[in-house]
């Protein structure tokens, strides 16, 4: 409870921004890095392998990016989507962003797009009743996997 009771400007204050630090440096979620944003797995994911793309620009939207970071963001997710579909054969996929506090972003200060793999018959109502995600593998291995094949694509 305190995560959430927390005042979420002062945390990114004090602690600094997590995908400023995320994009700087070297790390298990990390993905992939282009021109303009990085792909990293989502540490807290909605559904297996769920990815956020992450512009190295600290801004709140997309209204801040420039044209060749809107570019590299879509071409980006794009890939990430081969990728997945690729190693994993999702049948459809979410993909969406969190502009503010307000709608939901946990890091408001730092515009990331989600892209969530979906299948027929998950068990996505296992985390509505019973506060339990149902993820078939680790993160590890799966950003192992994405790595692998994100050069192939």
């Amino acid at each position: 409870m305190a995560w959430i009771r927390r005042d979420k400007e002062q945390f990114e204050l004090e602690r600094g921004c997590i995908f400023c630090k995320r994009g700087a440096g070297e790390e298990e979620l990390l993905v992939a890095r282009s021109s303009h944003v990085y792909v990293m797995l989502n540490a807290s994911p909605y559904n297996f392998a769920h990815l956020l793309i992450v512009p190295y620009a600290h801004c709140p939207g997309t209204e801040e990016l420039d044209s060749d970071s809107l570019l590299d963001l879509m071409q980006t997710s794009n890939k990430a989507m081969t990728c997945l579909r690729s190693l994993y054969q999702p049948a459809a996929f979410n993909m969406g962003a969190n502009i503010g506090a307000e709608a939901g972003a946990s890091i408001p200060a730092h515009f990331h797009l989600h892209i969530v793999p979906r299948w027929p018959g998950e068990t996505g109502f296992i985390t509505a009743i019973g506060d339990t995600r149902v993820i078939p593998d680790s993160l590890e291995n799966t950003g192992r996997e994405l790595r692998e094949i994100w050069h192939e694509q």
